[in-house]
């Protein structure tokens, strides 16, 4: 099969990217802010609030990097991109990493000549219709009109989706949520189609969103997360595990309100590890040794940051699911700190 060109363009800046990226932590502190590429606007995952701040699941995760790399969460400047902008803005070295509900998959992480650091998000793709429509499956849809995101795994999930149940649809492509949103609701397409915790988020901000239905079929796997260029070990590694120590400290019970307090000082070895009172594991990865207690103080651990921005006390209202630590019955769990 003949490799499309706009593949074959990303490799060749990826390489290129890659070749040059050693140094991105020495970058980020020479310029004093993290650039990290977000989406152009989803509710509860990255979108600006009233006074232009952005907020989001994904938005604390550039936040928790810039704490641990600069000790300031603010010091990020965020860069909106698209399915189809976001690659090669990381791989052109626009941004230092990509935080924007991002599906890992082989040819992203080998021919794009990217590194994913973690899954922040499993998620899978859905559809949204009108209730009115009085739809109640995906198998339903025969000859529907579809919105869909081009340049995401979404376009060939949704094509595989209707080829084997033999049924067909027309798509209608868009570039952003933002795009899809009035198509959708103006009837321009039947369905609008992405991964469900985006359903969720598109459907939270509409004036009446009872008057529309996620349907129960999820026809994919998407491990959603950040990534970073291929070339720089070290920086991927920062990423990684300032993710990680999110994750355990929901896990050890290291929450933005007692950090300062844990970190005077546990009888637990690996809470102290984390917080930097025992052992040298900053300067492992070229941090000092509380990068992971300003991430924590900073945006709050993986639990605080899924329950302020999309848990079911908020209007994207998901539930933890697969999202739930490994000893609640999800996959959420943490490489040791030792």
């Amino acid at each position: 099969m003949k490799k499309s060109v706009f593949l074959g363009a990303l490799t060749v800046a990826g390489l290129t990217a890659g070749a040059a990226a050693a140094g991105t932590l020495d970058d980020v502190k020479a310029r004093g802010k993290l650039n990290c590429g977000v989406t152009t606007g989803l509710v509860g995952f990255a979108a600006p609030d009233a006074n232009g701040e952005w907020q989001g699941f994904d938005v604390a995760i550039c936040r928790a990097v810039a704490a641990a790399t600069l000790g300031d969460p603010k010091a990020v400047e965020f860069v909106p991109t698209t399915g189809k902008t976001r690659f090669t803005a990381l791989a052109s070295g626009e941004i230092d990493v990509l935080a924007r509900n991002t599906t890992w998959t082989f040819s992203r992480d080998t021919d794009l000549k990217f590194d994913f650091i973690g899954i922040n998000y499993y998620d899978g793709q859905g559809f949204m219709v009108p209730k009115s429509l009085g739809v109640t499956s995906a198998k339903e849809l025969d000859g529907a009109t579809v919105c869909i995101q081009t340049g995401t795994t979404t376009e060939l999930n949704l094509a595989d989706f209707f080829r084997t149940n033999n049924i067909t649809y027309t798509p209608v492509p868009i570039e952003t949520n933002a795009e899809a949103q009035p198509l959708y609701l103006e009837g321009a397409c039947d369905v609008y189609t992405t991964d469900a915790s985006g359903l969720a988020a598109t459907r939270a901000a509409f004036e009446n969103p009872g008057e529309h239905v996620i349907l129960p079929e999820i026809i994919s796997k998407e491990p959603l997360g950040p990534l970073v260029r291929h070339g720089d070990n070290e920086w991927g590694d920062i990423v990684s595990f300032t993710f990680y120590a999110l994750v355990a400290a929901e896990e050890y019970g290291i929450t933005s309100a007692n950090v300062e307090e844990m970190a005077a000082g546990t009888e637990n070895p690996e809470i102290n590890r984390i917080l930097g009172t025992e052992g040298d594991l900053g300067a492992m990865i070229g941090l000092d040794n509380a990068w992971a207690k300003n991430a924590i103080a900073a945006v709050g651990n993986y639990g605080e940051i899924f329950a302020k921005n999309i848990g079911e006390e908020t209007p994207v209202g998901l539930a933890r699911g697969l999202n739930a630590q490994w000893k609640d019955g999800g996959l959420m769990y943490a490489p040791p700190f030792r």
